[in-house]
């Protein structure tokens, strides 16, 4: 369990990217530059109203999905901001990456395969930095793993 107690400021939120190839041992890279997050969960409920219940509804949680939605700069040159953004034009199982998400307290979860959709990189204001923005999109069960 972790030492650390109490609220905490976003940042301390870290994103990681595999940016090994295929089949080799993982090298996660922190992406540089990332400034705001959300997370979306889809959770699939079934509900049914069985004679029983008097017309109160039953409810049973089937399915989950998780999406994380990140705005960061571009930052050329850094691993992990390189390898986001070379998912820009990628398609299919090309489209899928390794992703990591620790937490404040330490845990961490990682999503293997992860779909990873660029929604903008480099477009905006001339004046502007240019920015890198995604998508991690669960792909299967994520690990979790708890804080040393």
């Amino acid at each position: 369990m972790s030492e650390k107690t109490g609220v905490y400021p976003c940042y301390e939120n870290q994103f990681q990217i595999n940016t090994a190839a295929s089949g080799i041992t993982a090298a996660y890279k922190s992406i540089a530059d990332c400034e705001t997050f959300s997370v979306s969960f889809d959770n699939g409920v079934e509900e049914w109203t069985p004679f029983e219940t008097e017309g109160w509804t039953r409810r049973l949680m089937t399915a989950k999905s998780v999406t994380v939605s990140v705005t960061a700069k571009r930052n050329v040159g850094d691993e992990g901001n390189d390898k986001i953004s070379g998912f820009t034009f990628a398609n299919g199982r090309d489209a899928e990456g390794d992703f990591k998400w620790t937490f404040p307290d330490g845990s961490s979860v990682e999503f293997k395969g992860a779909i990873i959709s660029v929604t903008n990189n480099g477009s905006g204001d001339s004046t502007g930095v240019a920015p890198l923005e995604f998508e991690v999109m669960s792909n299967g069960k994520p690990t979790y793993t708890p804080a040393a």
